[in-house]
């Protein structure tokens, strides 16, 4: 069975903060406190440069949930959407961009 990846990016946008400590240590741990054993896997990216040496990354962060299928991520995010997606004003003014994918491989 293939595994579905949830991809929340905050693309670079000038003038705008980002607080990685929040959004590591309060965010992403309310989310796997709430999301639980659906949720298997996360991994947090911090844009460090884009494809040229010093330059802007175009994603200031990113986090990758992985899930057994869609609906049990939907099962387990659902009930806590209001609660998760309001703590994103806590750490930036950034609208994340959200994409669900499935894992083709290694």
């Amino acid at each position: 069975m293939a595994v579905i990846k949830v991809s929340v990016l905050y693309p670079h946008a000038d003038g705008y903060h980002f607080d990685m400590d929040y959004y590591v240590n309060r965010h992403i741990a309310m989310i796997r406190e709430r999301l639980g054993s659906a949720l298997q896997k996360v991994e947090i990216d911090e844009g460090v440069s884009g494809p040229v040496p010093g330059s802007t990354p175009a994603f200031v962060a990113a986090v990758h949930m992985y899930f057994a299928s869609a609906e049990a991520f939907y099962a387990a995010f659902t009930p806590h959407a209001r609660d998760i997606t309001k703590d994103v004003a806590n750490y930036t003014g950034i609208r994340p961009v959200t994409q669900i994918s499935t894992v083709l491989g290694n």
